[in-house]
């Protein structure tokens, strides 16, 4: 029996990589179906024309297509069910994802493509799907399923959640196993644990996870990253939980292993304003992480009470220059837009980002999705129709219409920036923590943009004679040489790189290996 596990951006730069990567939960699913012994392949149709989509599914005829939904590409993950269908009309559809869970009813209305609706976590929902229809008997008492009876929706008994997250098989062990899949760019990521522990009314995490988080080990993460960076090369790594300090022992323990089993690897992750302390942002540092993302939101404590966010502005001044003074680069997430948002509000939030001197960030304008309190009350007040995610074509739907000028204001403050750092900045982490590769290769990083290429080639050197196994140092280096036109130095780095991480792409296209 044929698999096919399919997502499509809903964005229409659908070329943009990092718009287009996988979502981290189809990977597991495609992980769980492989281990269990089916044919799964996975496929990133973000970028392809509708012809090329429909020529592949029916090259593949799958007997089961498991689509990706989320708000932004619903309409297009939707299409791809229609293609689905006409290739092979006898097939089973499946949805799956956050959008999907949350609108199940709708996405089973009458005439839809989609057989049946994976209702939150779904690994061993699909697995025992394919178990069924595999064997030809009927799937409809399978839990934690909606699919649709003549004129109406049925909703199975919820599947009580995975106990375990560490008995989940690595995804990148089966990547290769895919059509359109960015192998160089996709196993960057990295999930560790499966839920939240805030409950901002504007995200539906609590809604489709629950409340309660679910962590991995910190050996099986280790694992999953020595495992990566061995087979694909890999020496950078982004860990998407919500909150990856949640656990502030889990957090130092993960940090502890990585030092201790010699990664030699940079990562960054998100957290949350109360959930870091200098003990725990200076494990991180050693251990290679380098940026640090939290939800600032705003500035106006207003504004955060009204999302539900639970901290205060100066709550956040006090973790930025922890985050500022251990050394990791700070990346916040602000949202404009907000409805009843005044030039006070505006003005805070303006304010509090010169003070805390972030090195980057994002604005969003805010959204509605399903699943969240913020949608569940504006329809109660009758803000939005309740269908307005199947009327309106839009990949996002702005809470207060269309972005107006405070993003573009709020983007602006961020641009203006001021937190990338300065020598005596550097001086006084130096200081602080002593000799760390992560500080060695950010401020190379520094002097090198700013045009001071011996002070940079001097930090790389430094790595590279004090942990000669540490793959950064000398691919660094070697960058510099090559910018100096050093060719054979360069190509000497280079080979050291690959003698630590043999599969490391840019040190092979480099070297005219790969």
């Amino acid at each position: 029996m044929k698999i096919l596990l399919a997502y499509i951006s809903g964005e229409n730069d659908r070329s943009d990589p990092y718009i287009s990567l996988l979502p981290s939960g189809l990977c597991y699913l495609h992980a769980v179906l492989c281990e269990a012994g089916y044919d799964a392949v996975l496929a990133n149709f973000s970028g392809w024309s509708r012809p090329a989509i429909q020529k592949q599914l029916t090259s593949l005829k799958a007997d089961i297509v498991g689509i990706s939904q989320w708000t932004h590409n619903r309409h297009a993950s939707l299409e791809v069910a229609r293609l689905a269908r006409r290739s092979n009309p006898d097939g089973t559809i499946v949805l799956g994802g956050g959008h999907a869970t949350f609108r199940c009813h709708e996405m089973l209305a009458e005439g839809s493509p989609v057989d049946i609706v994976v209702v939150g976590e779904g690994e061993e929902t699909l697995r025992e799907l394919a178990e069924r229809i595999g064997r030809g008997v009927s799937w409809r008492d399978v839990a934690g399923i909606a699919f649709r009876d003549g004129a109406r929706v049925v909703l199975t008994d919820r599947r009580v959640p995975r106990g375990t997250l560490d008995t989940l098989p690595f995804p990148a062990r089966y990547l290769e196993r895919s059509v359109g899949v960015d192998l160089e760019l996709q196993p960057e990521f990295v999930l560790t644990a499966r839920g939240c522990p805030s409950a901002c009314s504007f995200c539906s995490s609590p809604g489709f996870w629950g409340r309660r988080v679910r962590f991995r080990s910190p050996a099986d993460i280790v694992d999953e990253i020595l495992y990566i960076r061995d087979r694909f090369g890999l020496i950078y790594f982004s860990l998407r939980d919500d909150t990856f300090t949640a656990d502030r022992t889990r957090a130092i323990e993960f940090c502890r292993l990585m030092i201790e089993r010699r990664a030699a690897v940079l990562w960054n992750c998100q957290s949350r304003v109360t959930a870091l302390d200098e003990e725990v942002l200076t494990w991180m540092k050693r251990a290679g992480c380098e940026c640090v993302q939290i939800g600032v939101e705003s500035g106006s404590p207003r504004i955060l009470a009204q999302l539900d966010k639970s901290i205060q502005p100066q709550q956040v001044e006090q973790t930025a220059a922890l985050v500022r003074k251990v050394g990791i680069s700070l990346s916040v997430y602000l949202i404009s837009d907000v409805p009843g948002e005044n030039e006070d509000d505006i003005r805070m939030t303006i304010e509090l980002v010169r003070r805390i001197k972030p090195d980057d960030g994002y604005v969003s304008p805010l959204v509605y999705y399903p699943g969240t309190r913020l949608f569940e009350q504006a329809v109660a007040n009758g803000l939005v129709r309740p269908g307005i995610f199947e009327e309106t074509p839009d990949t996002a739907l702005h809470a207060a219409g269309k972005p107006g000028p405070a993003s573009r204001r709020v983007l602006a403050a961020l641009t203006a920036g001021g937190g990338k750092g300065s020598e005596r900045r550097f001086r006084q982490q130096k200081a602080l923590l002593g000799y760390c590769a992560t500080t060695n290769v950010m401020v190379g990083e520094w002097y090198r943009q700013s045009g001071m290429i011996e002070a940079a080639e001097r930090e790389f050197r430094e790595i590279t004679e004090r942990e000669p196994d540490n793959p950064w140092g000398w691919l660094l280096l070697g960058e510099v040489h090559d910018e100096r036109g050093e060719k054979r130095m360069a190509a000497e780095c280079y080979r050291r790189v690959l003698g630590l991480v043999p599969n490391h792409g840019a040190a092979r296209r480099a070297l005219g290996t790969k």
